[in-house]
C-alpha cells in the first residue's frame, strides 16, 4: 500500500504504540524520519532508536520512554503541515507548543530542527509536527 504522508504515518505508529504501552515500534526508514527520531531522542521523548538495514528501505526501531506507573512521556503528537495544506512560518511568528512545554518540529533551509533551535538560528520554515 502506498502511503502519501509518511511523517503522519510515523507519528501515528508512535501514538498507537504509546497508547498500547509497547516497548518498541518499527517504522520504515527515511532520512527525514531519522532526523525526527533524533530530535525526539535529544528532547527526551524516546529512550533511543536504531536503524536496521534490511536490504531494502531499512527500518527505524524506536524504543519508547515511560514515566512512573508506565505513563507515557509523549502525551500528544499532532501533524501540522499536511500534503494537502502546507503550513509555513517565519522566525518571528513561530508557534509555541503548550506555552513552551512542548516542541514544534520544523523543516528549515538548515535542516530538521525544533522551534527553539530555529529561533536561535533565526530561520523559518515548514511546521511539520507538534509534540508535547
Amino acid at each position: 500500500m502506498q502511503i502519501t504522508d509518511t511523517i503522519a504515518d510515523m507519528l501515528t505508529r508512535i501514538r498507537n504504540a504509546n497508547s498500547a504501552k509497547h516497548d518498541t515500534v518499527d517504522i520504515p526508514a527515511s532520512n527525514m524520519k531519522k532526523a525526527i527520531a533524533q530530535i525526539l531522542l535529544d528532547e527526551g521523548y524516546i529512550k533511543n532508536f536504531q536503524v536496521i538495514n534490511d536490504g531494502k528501505q531499512g527500518i527505524i526501531k524506536v524504543s519508547l520512554k515511560y514515566g512512573s506507573g508506565k505513563s507515557p512521556v509523549i502525551t500528544g503528537l499532532r501533524r501540522v503541515s499536511k500534503p494537502g495544506l502546507r503550513i509555513y512560518t517565519s522566525c518571528e511568528d513561530m508557534p509555541k507548543v503548550m506555552k513552551g512545554l512542548g516542541i514544534a518540529i520544523m523543516s528549515t533551509s538548515k535542516g530538521i530542527m525544533t522551534d527553539r533551535e530555529a529561533r536561535k538560528e533565526h530561520v523559518g520554515g515548514e511546521v511539520l509536527a507538534f509534540i508535547w
